[in-house]
């Protein structure tokens, strides 16, 4: 199933150290020739101070051959690099870590430096140490402290570019940590700097123009959000809440359609929770509808067996198609790097909806033949369907007939008031937000290649 691993079009977007996990899921996966996955983890790895690890992977390359020697003079120089940068972010700490200027330091950026000048001759360039250091910690791959000093800077720096710069780095540092609750509250920190900052300010010394620079920050913001997503215990929902808000809906349309396949798979992961009762929102339980549409809308540009499953299911109502749809996206879930632990719980979900569409257009149903359009035997059939019926709401209209091997399903009909509040769901909503886009929207950009976030030695 390589034809559909999106790790080559992923890894573009991400910071090396991030796609570093990626690689060593391929080579798990055996995708693809694990001569080829190396050579790509050697060629990231020599590009940072993580000296020992590319070291081993050009001995796992060329067992024959000598260590080159610039492996040697690179350790010299990150040592003493290291030494010194220590030296002047110690400083800094120094002062900070007293007791006596922790509790003079207030809100006020400013304030805080004027203080710290002086009382203590400290000047933000002096400050600016702790960021240095923390990208340097950050280049050989000890991310926990890196995330320590990088936090330190961006509380007393009033540098925006370099604070953006170290939002990114403290992000990636949380991800590569698996610190969830805290990269999630990073998350969030730095969509609110990237949707509310000027354009020009997201990425340092960036000769695009504004808009552009700022679809790419957010197109680098929804793929380094996957991490998060997809490991956080409320990740799917969150994901559902943000991706399928107008301004990150349109940047994915825009720029990463393949994003689809995420969006998709956390609506399906959400639905059966949504529909027994679980607290969620209204985004949420109405996902699957308005991802259709947008799978619709984009399928000349990206589909894969994830997005076409939900197309036969609710565009074409072709329950076989879903079926052998739903049989590749199985082992497409499975092979991806983000989607692969859920894949028990996807296709699970998945069975939910075909049953779900499919007792909504009969009222008579053959266990059987329900059971086959699952991909299950007749036993295991009933067994699931006596489970899904007694855990979801559809138990208030489905009686099983055990005796004719039949499902019966009883709806009472749906009140006019109530059709018309489902036909106008959301519609004042729509109609404030394309009210806005048509007021504020510039000249749709001409898409090019993205652009790394300032995140300086760890590329």
């Amino acid at each position: 199933m390589a034809e559909y691993d999106l790790s080559k079009t992923i890894i573009p977007y991400l910071d090396r150290h991030l796609a570093f996990p990626l690689l060593a899921h391929l080579v798990e996966t055996s995708l693809f020739p694990v001569e080829q996955v190396q050579a790509a983890q050697y060629e990231l790895a020599k590009g940072t101070n993580m000296l020992d690890y590319a070291v081993s992977l050009f001995e796992q390359l060329h067992p024959d051959e000598e260590i080159p020697e610039e492996f040697s003079g690179k350790r010299e120089k990150a040592v003493s690099t290291n030494e010194r940068l220590q030296l002047e972010a110690q400083a800094v700490l120094d002062v900070i870590e007293n007791p006596d200027v922790a509790q003079a330091l207030r809100q006020d950026k400013n304030q805080n430096l004027q203080y710290l000048k002086d009382n203590y001759n400290l000047t933000l360039e002096q400050i600016t140490a702790l960021y240095n250091f923390g990208q340097f910690q950050y280049t050989y791959g000890n991310y926990s402290g890196a995330a320590d000093y990088l936090y330190h800077f961006r509380v007393l720096s009033t540098d925006n570019d370099l604070n953006t710069s170290a939002h990114w780095g403290k992000l990636a540092s949380d991800i590569l940590t698996g610190k969830w609750d805290t990269a999630l509250e990073e998350l969030n920190t730095l969509r609110d700097v990237v949707d509310s900052r000027s354009p020009s300010t997201l990425l340092a010394a960036s000769a695009e123009p504004a808009a552009l620079t700022q679809l790419h920050s957010r197109t680098w913001l929804v793929h380094w959000s996957l991490f998060v997503y997809f490991n956080h215990p409320q990740g799917r929902t969150l994901l559902l809440e943000t991706f399928l808000s107008p301004t990150y809906l349109n940047t994915i349309q825009t720029s990463c359609p393949w994003v689809l396949r995420y969006i998709a798979t956390a609506a399906i992961l959400s639905r059966k929770s949504a529909a027994g009762g679980t607290a969620a929102s209204s985004r949420v339980r109405h996902s699957i509808r308005e991802i259709v549409k947008v799978i619709q809308t984009e399928e000349y540009q990206y589909q894969d067996p994830v997005t076409s499953f939900l197309k036969e299911l609710y565009v074409e109502f072709d329950f076989e198609a879903a079926q052998r749809e739903l049989t590749l996206a199985d082992r497409v879930v499975g092979d991806d790097f983000f989607l692969g632990e859920f894949r028990e719980e996807f296709l699970d979900n998945a069975r939910y909806l075909i049953s779900e569409a499919y007792c909504r257009i009969h009222q008579r149903i053959d266990i059987g033949d329900l059971s086959e359009r699952l991909n299950l035997s007749r036993d295991e059939g009933e067994k699931w369907i006596v489970n899904l019926i007694r855990e979801t709401r559809m138990g208030a209209e489905a009686k099983i007939d055990l005796e004719k091997n039949v499902i019966e399903i009883h709806r009472s009909p749906l009140p006019v008031y109530q059709s018309v509040i489902e036909k106008t769901r959301g519609l004042a909503f729509r109609t404030q937000a394309l009210g806005t886009g048509m007021l504020h929207s510039p000249q749709q950009p001409q898409q090019s290649q993205p652009q790394p976030p300032a995140v300086e030695g760890a590329r």
